[in-house]
C-alpha cells in the first residue's frame, strides 16, 4: 500500500475557532460522502510537511505566511482517495494563526471545486455537540483545548 504524506492546517482565528470545509463527494469513489475537514494536502515531489503547509495555505485559503506554525499532532491511518485507491495516510498538524476573513479560493483546483461546499469557523463547543461528520472531530476538540495550557503533541493512529 502507497504511503501518502499530508499536512493538514488547524487555521484558528483569534476567538480561538477553527476553520473546516465542508466535502460532498457525488461523483468520485466516495459518493454520497459528506463530511467537515481541516484545509490541506498531499506532499508534492520533493516538498516538506512544512512546505506543503504553507503551500496549501495560499492554495486554499488564498492567506500567506513565511512559516508554519508548530507541528501540534501527526496521525498515521488507512484512507481510500476519491480516485478510488486506499493508502495509509500519514498526516502531520500544524497551527495557523488567522483572522476570519473572505477566503480567496482562486487557487483550488478542479477537484476541490467540485467537493468543497463551503467553509465554517467552528467553535469548540459547536464541535462537541454536532451530529456532522468531522475529521479528525477528536484530535481538533484537544488541540483547541490546549491552546489554553500550552501546546503539546498529540498522536492518533486510527481514522474517527
Amino acid at each position: 500500500m502507497r504511503i501518502r504524506p499530508s499536512s493538514r492546517l488547524i487555521i484558528l482565528s483569534p476567538e480561538n475557532h477553527v476553520l473546516l470545509f465542508s466535502f460532498c463527494h457525488k461523483n468520485d469513489a466516495l459518493s454520497g460522502k459528506s463530511y467537515w475537514a481541516t484545509p490541506g494536502g498531499g506532499l508534492e515531489h520533493n516538498e516538506s510537511f512544512e512546505q506543503a503547509a504553507l503551500r496549501e495555505l495560499l492554495e486554499e485559503t488564498g492567506l500567506t505566511r513565511t512559516l508554519t506554525g508548530p507541528q501540534i499532532a501527526s496521525r498515521t491511518f488507512t484512507m481510500m482517495l476519491p480516485s478510488g485507491e486506499t493508502v495509509l495516510a500519514e498526516e502531520r498538524f500544524f497551527i495557523i494563526d488567522a483572522d476570519k476573513s473572505d477566503l480567496d479560493r482562486s487557487g483550488w483546483s478542479s477537484n476541490e471545486k467540485e467537493v468543497i461546499r463551503g467553509h465554517h469557523w467552528w467553535t469548540i463547543e459547536e464541535l462537541r455537540h454536532t451530529n456532522e461528520t468531522i475529521f479528525p472531530r477528536d484530535l481538533i476538540i484537544n488541540i483547541l483545548e490546549s491552546t489554553l495550557t500550552g501546546p503539546p503533541t498529540f498522536t492518533a493512529s486510527s481514522c474517527p
